[in-house]
């Protein structure tokens, strides 16, 4: 997540990075160069206040207009141009998030188990809009996309050279939902379904009638660090927890352990996308 999320809504402050910081300091530094406050620079480039701040604070990702008109504005001979192809950023990742990204990124194995939205490694981009603009507060188009495509970015994980081993168990419900419609629905079933064809991914579904079930206190995401260390990870309304203690990772193991026996086997879960599928 999907968070966002990275794997739910992710309606967190996306993160910045290093690179955003720089640019930032170097639009400021132009700016002051040309005696110009940031009220006085906003309307000459087309952007409100907040967003000239928050691009010079590297909090947001500068628009490639943006970065022209300013360019312009404050002649910069070219300098904010070359700036800006080496700004990069990952877009849309709530701040509670990062830490679980940057270890996904060696990780061995990644178990997840969702009940709110389909995870953001299987979200197709149509689910992933529908899930962002569900949630309150309304976003700019800007800042959607932004989210959109971190989510779509980190999919490469699915693929990466040096696999990971991936368990995922989600609710059948969150598919019966339709959320994003009939044709985003068919479509991400038919995402699914080409994951599941996938070596290294395992899918299985929770049907939506199981009277007992191991995970009612919530998502969930196990990870397996290259040297073996096992840690997990929890997100809520607003709210990430990366948890590393051993005893509490044990007994997030054996929730997730007693669910993957309680869901539909890969086989079972393919069958029932398939007929969902139909039934659209």
């Amino acid at each position: 997540m999907a968070g966002g999320s990275g794997m739910g809504a992710g309606n967190g402050e996306p993160e910045p990075s290093d690179s955003l910081k720089v640019f930032g300091a170097v639009v400021k530094a132009f700016r002051l160069r040309a005696g110009l406050t940031q009220e006085q620079l906003a309307p000459q480039v087309g952007y409100s206040v907040e967003t000239v701040a928050s691009i010079e604070q590297g909090r947001r990702f500068p628009p490639q207009d943006f970065v022209e008109r300013t360019e312009e504005v404050l002649d910069a001979d070219g300098v904010l141009t070359a700036a800006a192809k080496r700004v990069t950023r990952r877009q849309g990742l709530a701040v509670w998030f990062r830490q679980w990204a940057s270890l996904e990124e060696d990780a061995v194995s990644l178990c997840t188990y969702e009940c709110r939205v389909v995870p953001g490694l299987l979200q197709t981009e149509a689910y992933a809009r529908a899930v962002i603009l569900s949630v309150p507060p309304l976003v700019e188009e800007e800042r959607v996309a932004q989210r959109v495509a971190a989510r779509l970015e980190r999919q490469q994980l699915l693929r990466r050279k040096q696999p990971i081993a991936f368990s995922f168990i989600i609710e059948q419900a969150l598919l019966e939902r339709h959320t994003g419609g009939t044709e985003a629905t068919g479509e991400l079933i038919d995402h699914l379904l080409a994951c599941t064809e996938l070596w290294n991914v395992e899918l299985q579904l929770m049907p939506l009638r199981q009277p007992d079930h191991a995970g009612f206190d919530g998502p969930m995401q196990l990870l397996e660090t290259p040297d073996h260390r096992w840690v997990a990870y929890s997100e809520g309304q607003k709210t990430g927890q990366l948890i590393s203690e051993p005893k509490d990772v044990s007994v997030l193991h054996r929730r997730y352990a007693k669910m993957r026996s309680q869901a539909l086997t890969p086989e079972d879960s393919v069958g029932l996308l398939k007929r969902m599928r139909g039934a659209l």
